[in-house]
């Protein structure tokens, strides 16, 4: 075996002097590949081409031509072939052409927001043939089974604060390509101070039962202790918090609230209103915040009549932050953290366009998140564990009122 490995070396010296364009890195590793395959193939029958051996366990039958897609390039190979057909290079994994280096890059381009039509031309960049678009998708399946486990995992330890938001993308349902909500739930861990993905789903954003087997979903896998959630003002969101997180307050988020004044005011005079209304929240302390609050609405009352009543029937939603300590107000009186979130899940998703299915938004949407869930892990705490400890000194914030039977529906 040591003469036909020095053999083929030689060849390829040989090679390398009289063809000057040839790729010796790659060919070096043909050559390479194809030796241990005999090699292999040697050990497996107990003898050596044409040996006759007491110890030979069975017969050659030729070869196959096979393509392997390495860092190098695309190789050419033959890979040797028994009679009995047991037998398969450990180098090359069976039945699959792509070298595990092809798949993480694949895989990662996909994660990365890069398209499955342009990856072909990122597979050929690294000097292989290419690679089709099914390809790409059956590659990208493999992520299916750790997106899976990051979305089941268990929940350990309490979450007082819970963000929920949604970020909508388009995919194929039934032959109709449709606007489908991607739900996201952020949780803060109370035993590390870190926030953390608690899940996601995909579903439509105005069925109530959607919200309900969402919000389930996280109790059942060990969402607890939620003291106050942050959301935009979505009913069917609304009831499912009261009926599944009973007990805990409602955070209205204000962004999502001021986009609903600014939508009843002239568009000259809406830089003057949200400046107004912002007033409130540089205030020191819960009692100056609310007397601004009223304030800014009688002043509005005259010239903008249906703002000053938005005002009045949302103030005890939009100023329920002030129930926790002061420390956290900045964090929870929106969903703007959340709202960074979805830009980049949508600068990802913005190149794929059209889904072709819900679960192709589940991996690709999953993949993302489980990268920022871990940065989160090793990144500085969001809230000091001495403004944590506040939290078990504090009244609870009022919860929602209990929904009726026809919204929990």
């Amino acid at each position: 075996m040591a003469d036909s490995l020095s053999m083929a070396l030689a060849e390829l010296l040989r090679k390398a002097e009289t063809e000057p364009d040839l790729d010796t890195l790659r060919e070096g590793v043909r050559v390479l590949t194809q030796a241990l395959m005999e090699l292999e193939v040697a050990q497996h029958l107990g003898a050596e081409r044409y040996q006759r051996s007491p110890e030979r366990q069975g017969e050659r039958n030729g070869y196959r031509e096979r393509t392997w897609d390495t860092r190098v390039g695309t190789l050419e190979l033959r890979v040797p072939r028994v009679r009995d057909g047991g037998f398969f290079p450990s180098l090359l994994e069976p039945r699959k052409r792509a070298e595990r280096a092809l798949v993480a890059t694949v895989r990662e381009a996909y994660v990365q927001g890069v398209s499955t039509r342009r990856v072909d031309e990122l597979v050929k960049a690294l000097g292989l043939d290419g690679i089709s678009k099914s390809q790409v998708s059956v590659l990208c399946q493999e992520l299916d089974t750790e997106v899976e486990r990051f979305r089941t995992r268990k929940l350990e330890g309490t979450y007082p604060y819970v963000w929920v938001d949604a970020t909508f993308v388009k995919t194929r349902q039934d032959g109709r390509v449709v606007s489908m909500a991607v739900v996201i739930a952020v949780g803060l861990n109370a035993a590390t101070g870190q926030r953390e993905i608690l899940g996601l789903d995909v579903g439509p954003s105005e069925d109530g039962a959607f919200w309900l087997r969402f919000l389930r979903s996280l109790v059942s896998r060990g969402l607890t202790g939620v003291q106050l959630v942050t959301s935009d003002a979505h009913e069917g969101l609304k009831g499912a918090i009261a009926a599944v997180l009973q007990g805990a307050g409602w955070q209205r988020c204000r962004t999502h609230f001021m986009r609903n004044a600014l939508c009843l005011v002239p568009k000259g005079a809406q830089q003057m209103v949200a400046a107004t209304i912002r007033t409130v929240f540089v205030q020191p302390d819960a009692a100056s915040a609310r007397e601004t609050w009223r304030r800014v609405a009688d002043q509005l009352r005259a010239r903008f009549a249906r703002v000053a009543q938005l005002m009045d029937d949302a103030e005890d939603e939009v100023l329920t932050y002030l129930s926790f300590p002061p420390e956290h107000w900045r964090q929870l009186w929106s969903n703007n953290p959340q709202e960074r979130l979805n830009k980049e899940v949508k600068r990802r998703t913005d190149v794929v366009g059209i889904f072709p299915n819900d679960r192709a938004i589940v991996r690709l949407v999953g993949a993302v998140l489980a990268e920022y869930h871990d940065e989160w892990q090793i990144a500085r705490r969001y809230f000091s564990a001495e403004s944590l400890a506040k939290l078990g000194n504090l009244p609870l914030s009022d919860p929602l009122p209990p929904p009726t039977l026809a919204k929990a529906a």
